[in-house]
C-alpha cells in the first residue's frame, strides 16, 4: 500500500477542564469522554477559550455542588462567551484521605486540602485527631504530597488522584455526609440536539434579563406555568458591573420544538430582553433518582 493509501488517521479530541490533573473535574472528563484527552486550565475561561479557538472540542465546567452551591464565576463568564451548552453531567465527590505508600493512618498527624474539601470531612478529621490545613487545590495537594513525601501527612483529594500521583486511599468516601454531587455543564462550539425525540426527556437552558415594568420577571415566566412547563432552575445574578439590572439563568424541562415551549418561549421573549438559548440537551441519568423528571 503506497503512502497515499494508507488510511486516515482521526484527529485526537480533546476536552478541556479547569485544575490539576485528578481533580474531580478531570475525573468528570475522564467518565464523559473516556478516550479523549483531558486538557487542563488554570482558570475557568482558559479552558472556554480553548473551545472557542478550536484547541479542545469540548470543555467541562462545574455550575453548581449540593453542598457548596453555585459556581459564581461561571455565571459571569456564560454571558460573555458564544459557545453552547450540549450536555450535563453529574459527578458524586467521593472524597478520599491520601497518604504515601506505607503509611498508616495513626501516622498521620495533619491533612491538606481545599477549604471545602476540609469542611465537608470536618468531623472525620476531627475524630482522627488530625490538623487540618487549607491549600488551593485537592488534586495539587495529592501532587504536593507525592514530592515531599511527607509521611505525618495526607491529602484529601480523588481516587485519580491517587491513581496519577502513586498515593495510597487510607479511607474511601471520607466525607461526613453522603450524596455531595457536582453538575457540569458541558460546552462546545457548534449546538446540538436540535430535533426532538418524543422519547427523550431535554432541557434548555437560556439566559434572559427583565424588561423595567411592574411584574416583568412574574409575567416572563408566566408563559411557563401556562402552558406546563416544568422549570427546574432560576438564578439570579448582577452582569456588567453595574446594580441597575438583573440577569437570570433559567433551566426547563422542555424542547424548544415543543408546541407548549414555543408559546412559553414567545412569553417570555415579550415580556424580557437579551434572551439567549444557552443551549438544549438530554438530562442526565442522575436526574431519574429525583423528583426532576
Amino acid at each position: 500500500m503506497s503512502q497515499s493509501e494508507q488510511p486516515a488517521v482521526p484527529s485526537l479530541q480533546r476536552v478541556a477542564y479547569q485544575g490539576t490533573a485528578g481533580a474531580y473535574s478531570h475525573l468528570s472528563c475522564r467518565k464523559v469522554f473516556p478516550d479523549w484527552e483531558a486538557v487542563a486550565c488554570e482558570d475557568f475561561l482558559a479552558a472556554l477559550d480553548l473551545v472557542t479557538n478550536g484547541f479542545a472540542d469540548r470543555a467541562m465546567i462545574p455550575l453548581e455542588n449540593s453542598t457548596a452551591g453555585r459556581v459564581e464565576e461561571i455565571y459571569r463568564l456564560i454571558p460573555r462567551t458564544q459557545l453552547h451548552v450540549i450536555g450535563e453531567h453529574f459527578e458524586p465527590v467521593n472524597h478520599c484521605l491520601l497518604a504515601l505508600p506505607g503509611v498508616k493512618l495513626t501516622d498521620i498527624e495533619e491533612v491538606a486540602s481545599h477549604p471545602q474539601a476540609l469542611a465537608q470531612c470536618h468531623q472525620r478529621i476531627i475524630n482522627l485527631g488530625m490538623k487540618p490545613v487549607a491549600m488551593l487545590d485537592t488534586a495539587m495537594e495529592a501532587e504536593k504530597l507525592s514530592h515531599t513525601r511527607d509521611q505525618k501527612r495526607a491529602a484529601i483529594a480523588s481516587e485519580l488522584a491517587a491513581e496519577l500521583y502513586g498515593l495510597e486511599i487510607l479511607h474511601d468516601n471520607f466525607q461526613d455526609v453522603m450524596g455531595n454531587t457536582t453538575r457540569f455543564l458541558v460546552f462546545s462550539r457548534e449546538p446540538q440536539h436540535q430535533q426532538y425525540q418524543p422519547e427523550v426527556n431535554f432541557i434548555t437552558s437560556m439566559l434572559f434579563a427583565v424588561r423595567n415594568i411592574p411584574a416583568a420577571l412574574y409575567k416572563a415566566l408566566g408563559g411557563f406555568a401556562t402552558n406546563g412547563i416544568n422549570m427546574i432552575k432560576l438564578e439570579s445574578y448582577m452582569d456588567g458591573g453595574t446594580m441597575e439590572a438583573s440577569h437570570f439563568h433559567l433551566d426547563v424541562l422542555a424542547h424548544p420544538q415543543q408546541p407548549a415551549m414555543l408559546h412559553a418561549l414567545e412569553e417570555l421573549e415579550h415580556f424580557s430582553r437579551d434572551l439567549r438559548i444557552l443551549g438544549t440537551y438530554p438530562a442526565h441519568e442522575y436526574r431519574n433518582r429525583s423528583a426532576f423528571v
